[in-house]
């Protein structure tokens, strides 16, 4: 018998980097595309990103977090407009690519609600249509606000813009309508609209529009009214979001009601199956007719028709259970490759870039493509002068699917992958297990201080107004800002230097003049308080997003006791109290937990951290569902529950206010204790936490 083949020692390690790079990479692209309306990569390369980064998670577990992506919705609202705050999350869509990930989207409903494999779950299938999401509400049947999605929680305050669109009514028809309603949709533009509009603008010399998503989104985000009112935007309602009291029991009964009061839908292409089979014909069959339709869509919404369902389903940080985006396949075609360019991200990544002959893609010109890092073009076999074929599902840069070797020009050479930053000349080291090459120039290399800079102040961390990409590298060539420090005493050393040595002061330079650096110095005096999770996502901290971010600071609860447990990281790293209570939190692994160590062990590190708080007063994070029953409380849940899968139960604790964690602490408050409970609640007695049984669990939730 053959040797059993030994484990990989280094696959969990490049697994690690991998999925950090994609994080990094997929946060980029969201806020293209949810706060600019110009993404910088197509659908098709955007899901392959979210695909591979899903693959991951699924080999290697322990990656999932709730700073991963795939926990994550959109982007942070834009500054320019108002923000609201959803009553209920707003969230995106995971996806289904095939027959497989559909069937694995059922089974994950059929384990979660303990249903059995000939349990009927009953969906309701409506075509995604591709453009700009919004939630509506209504007040008594009058339209009083409309918001975009923003990242989930709060988007942006587009009534003005909104009202201008002749499918949207002010005023409800009919009778029946909640007192306080808010319904949700997708505002979009029709083909042979877009066609047109973009026909008037190439006369005008005005910019010609992508696709009609980027039309449709640019349009309704203007910041003049008119302008939005000029667009020819149309709107579908298909959702519910906040509402009080009705009676509608179903997708279907909702969208058939939606009429009535005057919401424009179209039930023509929607259809209810029984089964899975059901859906998969009705996929071919809109497949089918895509072309056909006056609307652009990318795939099917597949909905639980069920209300009662839905709830029970609940959702997870960033999509809902109850629903999926089934995508349709990509659009393919052969183009040149014309050169291998490489960008230095923020952590010193060296990525490269495909520089494409520009090509038409389902009417859109595509250019560039990203090839992730050294192994997948040596992996393609990719080399400048090759035809390589593209595809994209909607926007503008594509993936590159492959190579035609056949048509490879003579002399071709293998691509020779960089070993030193094209930045600043220093050594770019690939450490064992590793996927990415990263230049060790730490802040010496001018494009990952001043890409550090720039995450700092970013609209979802510190959300400095008026320092964007291009005012930090105005600061950074004058010598004015060299750490995130420098930002706060920028006014104070630019009024001295004029009066020292008379060197001109911000509002006499070019490109400036006394408002604009004025509104600037006011900007940055406005974040001298900041919410804690803001400031520990704008650290920029490996492996550490907005949802990982929120959660850190919702554990600590003010930015003392999360410095505190930081110092006993920095001091004692995994030996320290701080680093177990850490990983025994819900969600966070020990990806997480390690890269806090590493961040905080490095004095640099901490002499910014220090400094910044000489300027910075952090705020107390917001509780989580703080009027909920089980508000502060910490619960762990062991054993086997009879009426509800784990996963439900989790979910019900979080809705009622409480925090979820894996093992049991010294925080833990509660262990909810169902069949065979085993060391878990030896440990809880140990520790004197309260044990109830599932009995207690269900009255206490009620």
């Amino acid at each position: 018998m053959p040797a059993a083949k030994a484990p990989d020692m280094f696959a969990l390690a490049g697994a690690k980097a991998r999925h950090a790079e994609l994080a990094k990479e997929i946060a980029r692209h969201d806020a293209a595309y949810y706060q600019q309306d110009a993404p910088v990569i197509s659908d098709a390369e955007y899901d392959a990103l979210r695909r591979e980064l899903l693959a991951l998670e699924a080999e290697h577990p322990e990656l999932k977090n709730k700073a991963s992506p795939s926990q994550k919705v959109g982007a942070a609202p834009v500054s320019a407009f108002g923000k609201v705050k959803h009553r209920v999350p707003m969230l995106s869509l995971d996806n289904a690519f095939g027959k497989e990930d559909f069937s694995e989207f059922t089974a994950q409903i059929r384990r979660f609600l303990n249903l059995s494999n000939d349990a009927i779950i009953e969906f309701f299938c409506e075509p995604k249509i591709d453009g700009l999401s919004f939630s509506a509400r209504y007040e008594h049947g009058v339209l009083v606000q409309a918001a975009t999605r923003g990242d989930g929680e709060i988007g942006e305050d587009i009534t003005a813009n909104f009202r201008t669109i002749k499918d949207v009514p002010e005023r409800l028809e009919g009778s029946g309508w909640p007192d306080v309603m808010e319904v949700r949709g997708e505002v979009y533009i029709r083909k042979a609209d877009f066609l047109k509009l973009n026909e008037q603008h190439a006369a005008r010399g005005e910019k010609i529009f992508a696709n009609p998503r980027n039309a449709a989104a640019g349009s309704l985000r203007q910041l003049d009214p008119a302008v939005t009112a000029s667009r020819p935007l149309r709107a579908f309602f298909y959702a519910l979001g906040y509402t009080t009291a009705h009676d509608l029991k179903t997708q279907l009964e909702m969208l058939q009601q939606f009429p009535e009061w005057g919401f424009p839908v179209d039930l023509s292409h929607d259809h209810r199956c029984l089964s899975d089979e059901e859906v998969m014909e009705f996929y071919d069959e809109m497949l089918r007719k895509r072309s056909s339709l006056d609307y652009e869509i990318d795939g099917l919404v597949v909905k639980v028709n069920s209300f009662e369902w839905q709830r029970r389903l609940g959702s997870s940080a960033r999509a809902p259970r109850w629903a999926i985006a089934f995508k349709f396949p990509a659009e393919q075609v052969y183009t040149l490759l014309k050169n291998i360019t490489i960008q230095v991200g923020r952590t010193g990544t060296l990525t490269p870039v495909a520089e494409l002959e520009p090509v038409n893609v389902g009417g859109v010109m595509v250019a560039r493509a990203t090839l992730h890092n050294e192994d997948e073009i040596v992996r393609k076999d990719v080399r400048v002068g090759d035809r390589v074929m593209v595809q994209r599902a909607g926007d503008v840069i594509p993936q590159i699917v492959g190579v035609d070797v056949s048509q490879r020009p003579a002399g071709a050479a293998a691509y020779v992958f960089p070993d030193h930053c094209p930045e600043c000349g220093s050594e770019a080291v690939r450490e064992e297990g590793e996927v990415a090459r990263r230049c060790t120039g730490g802040l010496v290399c001018p494009a990952q201080a001043v890409e550090r800079i720039r995450h700092f102040v970013s609209r979802d961390a510190l959300d400095i107004e008026g320092l964007g990409a291009k005012q930090v590298q105005f600061f950074w060539d004058e010598g004015l800002v060299r750490t995130p420090v420098d930002i706060f005493t920028l006014e104070e050393r630019d009024r001295k230097l004029f009066d020292m040595v008379g060197t001109l002061p911000l509002s006499r330079r070019e490109g400036w003049g006394s408002l604009s650096a004025q509104k600037l110095f006011a900007a940055i005096a406005a974040r001298r308080e900041v919410p804690l999770s803001r400031f520990i996502y704008a650290l920029g901290i490996r492996h550490i997003g907005e949802v990982t971010a929120r959660q850190l600071a919702r554990h600590y609860g003010t930015g003392d006791a999360w410095l505190v447990a930081m110092q006993q990281l920095a001091g004692e790293k995994e030996a320290s109290p701080a680093y177990a209570e850490l990983v025994g939190l819900d969600g966070i692994a020990d990806t997480v937990a390690m890269a806090l160590v590493e961040f905080f062990h490095e004095a640099h590190n901490r002499e910014v951290v220090d400094g910044l708080l000489q300027h910075v007063t952090l705020l107390p994070e917001e509780a989580i569902a703080g009027g909920g029953k089980l508000a502060g409380q910490t619960l762990v849940f062991t054993g086997t529950l009879a009426s509800m899968s784990r996963a439900e139960a989790k979910a019900v604790a979080e809705r009622l206010g409480a925090k979820v964690a894996s093992s049991v602490s010294s925080s833990t408050t509660m262990l909810v204790a169902g069949e065979d409970a085993g060391s878990k609640a030896k440990k809880a007695a140990e520790l004197g936490v309260k044990v109830i049984n599932e009995a207690e669990w269900l009255e206490m939730a009620g």
